[in-house]
């Protein structure tokens, strides 16, 4: 594809996008301004009131008509997702955009969320399943409605772990990995079952690369990571790319009219470390469509949501 850029998305007037994670200095905050600047409503969705407010401040600070509200969304409890999607169904309105960005990485710890989901598992990919599984029905009224995944190069280390799923023998980088994998998978997965069932729904992944953004370093914890926080901080200020940059293949995979279901789009660079939306490298192990219907099941047992239930109710 020839080099994609903000300048290339498409006007995005009347459309309605929930965006989690959307915190200054994050991906989902680029992706939100990106989103807001060309016209989209977008929903700052995430736990922290006061961030999500200084988000929206900031947004509109550059795009002085952009419409934007927060809502509250804490990925790590079930109640919470349950919440959120249940004060969007109230208003009824369709979605166009669903973008599952929010999460937690490299816990020095094993933390558990509220519903004893090992943390990363739970933020970054269970919360997400759930939260897509019930803004399905509201996605399936919406125009051309798109839902956008974040993965990581770390996917392809990633293993799905049936036998421990919650991870309860913890290594911080091989739960990050499984939950990132676990995203991908559901992607590719979310998208045949949308075909299968005919729910009108693209779905799409996407990862930022490497980008200096703040989720090493929040991930770490209070300990503040010491030596190997140190390297990392000062090999991202010499390699990685802005933010800004990071965002753009999620912006691609949530608006260009050449990106395909069920497709994946990272950097173009080196190791897709940094440049332009292009084809990212798929793992094998994410493309197992048995392991990844297994998974789905698992998600739906563990989460409580039913995907054809909420397909049936907008039929």
């Amino acid at each position: 594809m020839a080099r994609w850029t903000l300048h290339d998305m498409p006007d995005q007037s009347g459309r309605l996008a929930v965006v989690t994670g959307a915190s200054i200095g994050g991906l989902g905050y680029e992706t939100a301004l990106a989103l807001a600047g060309k016209g989209a409503e977008v929903v700052l969705a995430g736990r922290n009131p006061a961030k999500g407010a200084a988000a929206l401040a900031a947004i509109q600070a550059q795009h002085p008509r952009a419409v934007l509200r927060v809502g509250a969304l804490d990925l790590a409890s079930l109640a919470s997702v349950a919440a959120f999607a249940e004060t969007l169904r109230r208003e009824g309105r369709p979605l166009d955009l669903l973008v599952n960005n929010a999460g937690v990485m490299m816990l020095p710890r094993r933390q558990t969320t509220a519903d004893g989901f090992e943390m990363q598992l739970g933020t970054n990919y269970l919360g997400h399943f759930a939260l897509t599984g019930r803004l399905l029905d509201l996605l399936r009224r919406g125009r051309q409605p798109r839902v956008v995944n974040l993965a990581s190069l770390a996917h392809r280390r990633g293993s799905i772990r049936f036998d421990d799923l919650q991870r309860t023998a913890y290594a911080p980088w091989s739960a990050y990995e499984q939950s990132k994998l676990a995203m991908l998978m559901f992607a590719f997965e979310l998208q045949r079952r949308s075909d299968a069932g005919a729910w009108g729904v693209t779905s799409i992944a996407a990862h930022p690369g490497w980008s200096r953004t703040e989720l090493f370093a929040n991930g770490r914890g209070a300990s503040g990571g010491g030596l190997t926080q140190k390297l990392f901080d000062l090999a991202a200020r010499v390699f990685a790319q802005s933010v800004a940059a990071g965002a753009l293949p999620t912006l691609y995979a949530a608006t260009a009219p050449a990106a395909q279901g069920g497709a994946y789009y990272g950097p173009d660079g080196f190791q897709e470390l940094a440049g332009a939306p292009a084809a990212a490298k798929i793992a094998p192990q994410a493309t197992d469509q048995a392991a990844a219907a297994r998974l789905w099941q698992v998600s739906e047992q563990l989460t409580g949501v039913s995907f054809a239930a909420a397909a049936a109710r907008a039929a």
